[in-house]
C-alpha cells in the first residue's frame, strides 16, 4: 500500500451559501461528500444574504464535520490534510470555513492548504473522471461566475474568457424573479423550458459574434424586462425555453469555439449551471458534430461542494509539494491565477 491510499484529505467549502464537508483518500477517492443547502434560508429574500449565510456556517459546520467523519469510520486524528476555500467568494462566508479549517489543522498537527474555489470546480472533473487528464477547455458556469479557462495541466491555467456583467445563473435567477418563481430560479426554468415553445421570443445573444470570448448576460435581463411589461399574459413555460435558448446558444457557440480555437479535443463543463438539461444536450449534440468530447460531472458535483476542493488540496499537496501559513487570509475576489502566499 502506497502512502497516498492511507493519505486522507479533508476539504471545507463555504464560499456561498452551501456547507459542505468532504473526506477524499489519496487525489481522486471520494469517501464522503455532505452538503447543508441554505436556499431555504435565503429564498425569503431572494437572493443569498450573506450575514445570514455566515451565521448558519457557523452553527453547521463543527457538526457537519463529526457526522461526516463519523458516517465513514474515520476519526479527526486520521486526517493527514485540511483544505478549505479562501476564495472567491463572500468574505464572511469564506471566513467561518477558512477559520475553522486554520482551527483544525494546528490541532491535529497537520498540514493546510487554502484553495481557489474555481480551481475547485475545475477538479470536479477530476474526481469524476480521473482518467480523462488535461489537455482541455474547461467552462465553470454557476451563479457567481462564467469563465472560459484553458488548462493544458492541472495546476496551469489560462483564463480565455469570463462575463462582463452577470454571471450566467445570476442572470437566470434574476430573471426567474422577474417572472415570479422563487430563489434560485435555475432548476425551475430548466423545468419549465422542456414544455414551452423557445420560437415564442427571439431574445437578444449578447456578445455572441464578439470576436473574443467574453460573455454578456445583461442585455438578456433587460429585453426580458421590458418583454414582460408589454406582454404580462406570456406563458411561463414560454418565456422560459425562449431565455434558455438565448443563455444556452451563447454559453455553447463560445466554449466549442475556444476549444476548437486552442486546439483542445475536450470540454469539460462545470458549475451549477452545468446541470441544466438543455446546455447539456446542446453541447453534447455541438460536440459531437465539431469532434469535442464533453464532459460534465455528476449533479452531486456540480453545485458547490467540498470534494472538489478536497480534491485540489490534494493534488497540490501530494503532487507540488504545497502547504499554507495559518495565516492566509480570505480574498473574496480571488482570480484563477493567485496562489495562497
Amino acid at each position: 500500500m502506497s502512502a497516498s491510499d492511507t493519505f486522507l484529505t479533508l476539504g471545507i467549502e463555504t464560499s456561498c451559501d452551501e456547507t459542505s464537508v468532504a473526506v477524499l483518500r489519496g487525489e481522486a477517492e471520494l469517501l464522503a461528500n455532505s452538503v447543508y443547502s441554505q436556499v431555504d434560508l435565503h429564498a425569503t429574500y431572494g437572493g443569498v444574504v450573506p450575514e445570514v449565510a455566515s451565521r448558519n456556517h457557523v452553527v453547521k459546520l463543527p457538526y457537519l464535520v463529526a457526522e461526516t467523519c463519523a458516517s465513514i469510520g474515520v476519526p479527526l486524528s486520521e486526517i493527514s490534510l485540511i483544505a478549505a476555500t479562501y476564495g472567491p467568494g463572500l468574505v464572511g462566508p469564506l471566513l467561518v470555513g477558512l477559520t475553522h479549517g486554520k482551527g483544525l489543522a494546528r490541532g491535529l498537527d497537520v498540514p493546510f492548504i487554502g484553495v481557489n474555489h474555481l480551481e475547485g470546480h475545475i477538479f470536479a472533473h477530476r474526481i469524476s473522471e480521473p482518467d480523462a487528464e488535461p489537455p482541455f477547455m474547461a467552462l465553470v458556469v454557476s451563479g457567481g461566475h462564467t469563465s472560459l479557462i484553458d488548462v493544458p495541466v492541472y495546476g496551469r491555467y489560462q483564463l480565455v474568457g469570463m462575463t462582463v456583467d452577470d454571471a450566467a445563473g445570476e442572470a437566470l435567477d434574476k430573471i426567474g424573479k422577474m417572472m415570479g418563481i422563487g430563489y434560485p430560479a435555475g432548476a425551475e426554468i430548466d423545468r419549465l423550458a422542456e414544455i414551452g415553445d423557445p420560437k415564442t421570443v427571439r431574445f437578444p445573444r449578447p456578445m455572441i459574434g464578439s470576436p473574443g470570448f467574453d460573455f454578456s448576460f445583461s442585455g438578456l435581463k433587460t429585453a426580458v424586462v421590458y418583454h414582460l411589461k408589454k406582454n404580462p399574459r406570456e406563458r411561463q413555460e414560454d418565456i422560459a425555453a425562449s431565455v434558455l435558448a438565448s443563455v444556452v446558444e451563447i454559453l455553447t457557440k463560445k466554449s466549442i469555439e475556444a476549444a476548437r480555437r486552442f486546439h483542445r479535443k475536450r470540454l469539460v463543463i462545470t458549475g451549477g449551471v452545468a446541470a441544466n438539461s438543455h446546455l447539456r444536450r446542446a453541447l453534447a449534440e455541438e460536440g459531437g458534430e465539431r469532434g469535442i468530447q464533453v464532459s460534465f460531472p455528476p449533479l452531486s458535483l456540480c453545485t458547490d461542494n467540498a470534494a472538489m476542493i478536497a480534491a485540489v488540496g490534494a493534488f497540490r499537496h501530494l503532487q507540488m509539494g504545497e502547504s499554507h501559513p495559518l495565516s492566509l487570509r480570505p480574498q473574496p475576489s480571488l482570480g484563477l491565477g493567485n496562489t495562497a502566499e
